[in-house]
């Protein structure tokens, strides 16, 4: 079982780790903006500047570090978000996506467009006015938050999607950043610039030396932030500058070899020497980015940007406020920079490399599902208020409408997206693995014939077959499943339903076992009903999900897989010959059906074909 999970996944087990931690943490992140909205609005509002002011000071000899605690938040732990974020760019440039230039050129000139035309839009709002410096604002998109609303939105096809705006999210990211480091540094101290760029000399030179000792490198570490901070230059910046310098690599089959062989040794001769000769060889097949995004990004996620969050998103929303926010070209430019800006620039970036040849984008994404992930991308949060902190740093008002115009916009952005999705998925929709017409056979064959093999529902003697070549995890199948159950309980026996496995892996890396586990149950009689079950839990196709099916039906997992496999390969291969590329693909005695995946549609199609049966062309 194993070998088949591993095959079937289309997302790098890294990439799938980082977007799960994401959506986790999007719940905790809305609940302490809304903590940090109530607070602000309480009885006791007047407490929320009063506490986030508090100072903090530290002592070094005669030199003296005093923040408050919103500088604590935004200069202190943001550093380690941003150093996430430098873990991740770093891994998607050396072993990641960013690697191949035709994947990331879409992503890349997108988010380019992403962030150019909503600066345009606020900048025409606000061109010579005293809001002017605030164009940074609705440049980045917030990864969680959309992210998490594509989890609650229902995903169709959701993987190349998430795959797409995480590459888009990085390009994003360094680009936000670079415009925090040239844009928003007031005043510069060389000298302590010199400093951090000696540090950041010594790290590098570590490294080069291979020196790993992690206290060296914390130690360099602080020191490039305490530098950066005394320089002017934001101190957050240290984050991704030291995140990107952290070793990655891809694993190396030697080294995995080498770990294989020191188990093996301590299960035969184990002894306290070997055990930590082998745990650090074990530790040592996976790079110390990914080791330390393990450790981190949950801390990131849940706890630090929370915080952030709390700190700074508390705005008074009475009367007088929303009515200076009303008219405000800030609030308005950050909005529309936002809901409109993100849309259009992603969707023009988008559709320039794809209409110039210069890149494709990942799995099948259709164009429906981009202008989706577009629209959503317009949800703009923790950069947003970042970049509000230092843009009007010495402004409450402006701050205050900023921050409305961003919760406006994110707000209108989460339902302009899932409008776009409610209306780019219809139910003649259908999931294609990459590269489809090259699976597209030159001469088409006709369909095989329906066989005691196949799985058939409703007499063999029926009028209209209607055939579905179908995938498990596919979401248009999924949709088109009670379709087929009405058709079957309006036609009766005038109609038996064929279902011929099409597992698309590239797509939907749980099909094929799903395919097998089916395959399993109908050993014992019981396809249509694991079947059923499949369909009805299409988000819960994990191997435990599939062992507990298989175990309330009293059906053996995994005893025959190459039989299953060659049962489900035997489906696919027919499919194709007959011009099958993607699902679900349907055919009505033995005629490919092309029209829409609904009832209505269907029945008129399948009483065409009882009319042609006995002879009634009317």
């Amino acid at each position: 079982m194993s070998e088949i999970s591993i095959a079937a996944r289309a997302v790098p087990p890294g990439l799938r780790s980082f977007l799960r931690t994401e959506v986790g943490g999007t719940s905790v992140l809305l609940a302490a903006t809304l903590a940090g909205l109530l607070w602000a609005n309480s009885p006791f509002g007047d407490t929320y500047e009063t506490f986030w002011h508090t100072e903090l000071a530290a002592r070094i000899g005669g030199h003296t570090v005093a923040l408050d605690l919103r500088h604590v938040v935004n200069d202190g732990l943001m550093a380690l978000f941003f150093f996430v974020i430098g873990l991740e760019i770093s891994r998607e440039v050396r072993i990641g996506q960013l690697r191949d230039r035709r994947m990331i050129a879409v992503p890349a000139v997108a988010a380019l467009g992403g962030m150019a035309v909503p600066a345009l839009i606020y900048t025409a709002f606000n061109a010579g006015g005293p809001g002017a410096g605030g164009w940074g604002i609705p440049l980045a998109s917030d990864t969680a938050f959309v992210l998490g609303l594509l989890a609650v939105i229902g995903t169709r096809c959701p993987e190349p999607l998430r795959a797409f705006l995480l590459t888009l999210a990085v390009v994003d990211d360094i680009g936000a950043i670079l415009v925090v480091a040239v844009f928003y540094t007031e005043s510069l101290s060389i000298t302590a610039l010199a400093v951090a760029v000696l540090l950041t000399g010594l790290i590098v030179a570590a490294r080069w030396l291979r020196f790993w000792r992690a206290p060296a490198y914390l130690l360099l570490g602080f020191g490039v932030w305490a530098a950066m901070l005394e320089s002017g230059v934001h101190p957050t910046l240290a984050g991704i500058l030291l995140g990107a310098l952290v070793v990655v690599y891809a694993p190396s089959g030697h080294k995995m070899l080498r770990a294989n062989e020191l188990l093996r040794e301590l299960a035969r001769d184990p002894s306290p020497e070997l055990a930590i000769e082998a745990s650090r060889t074990v530790q040592r097949t996976v790079s110390v980015n990914e080791r330390l995004q393990l450790l981190l990004h949950p801390w990131t996620s849940y706890v630090i940007v929370p915080i952030f969050a709390l700190a700074n998103a508390g705005v008074r929303l009475d009367g007088d406020t929303l009515r200076a926010a009303a008219t405000s070209p800030v609030t308005i430019g950050v909005a529309v920079g936002l809901l409109a800006g993100k849309f259009v620039g992603i969707a023009l970036g988008t559709w320039l490399p794809l209409r110039f040849n210069w890149g494709v984008l990942p799995g099948s994404l259709v164009w429906g599902q981009a202008l989706g992930g577009a629209a959503v991308s317009g949800i703009g949060f923790t950069v947003s208020l970042f970049v509000t902190d230092l843009a009007f740093a010495d402004d409450p008002a402006l701050q205050s409408q900023a921050k409305i115009g961003i919760l406006a916009g994110s707000l209108l952005a989460a339902g302009f997206g899932w409008l776009v999705f409610r209306m780019a998925w219809d139910r003649g929709a259908v999931c294609a693995p990459p590269s489809r017409e090259a699976q597209i056979p030159v001469e088409v064959e006709p369909l095989p014939p329906v066989t005691d093999a196949d799985h058939v529902r409703g007499p063999m003697d029926a009028p209209v077959t209607l055939v579905e070549y179908g995938d498990y995890e596919c979401p248009y199948c999924g949709r088109a499943h009670p379709v087929l159950e009405e058709l079957r309980e309006r036609f009766g026996d005038r109609l038996r339903v064929v279902f011929r496995h099409f597992p698309l892996s590239e797509l939907h890396p749980r099909a094929m076992a799903a395919a097998l586990t089916a395959e399993s149950a109908a050993d014992h009689g019981r396809f249509w009903d694991m079947h059923d079950t499949l369909f009805r839990n299409q988000l819960a196709l994990s191997d435990a999900d599939l062992n507990s099916y298989a175990e309330s039906m009293g059906v053996p997992l995994w005893s025959d897989v190459e039989r299953h496999r060659h049962r489900v390969m035997s489906d696919m291969e027919g499919g194709e010959r007959s011009g099958v590329g993607g699902t679900p693909t349907f055919f009505i005695n033995g005629e490919l059906y092309e029209g829409r995946h609904d009832a209505p549609s269907m029945s008129a199609a399948i009483d065409a074909a009882l009319r042609e049966q006995t002879g009634d062309r009317h």
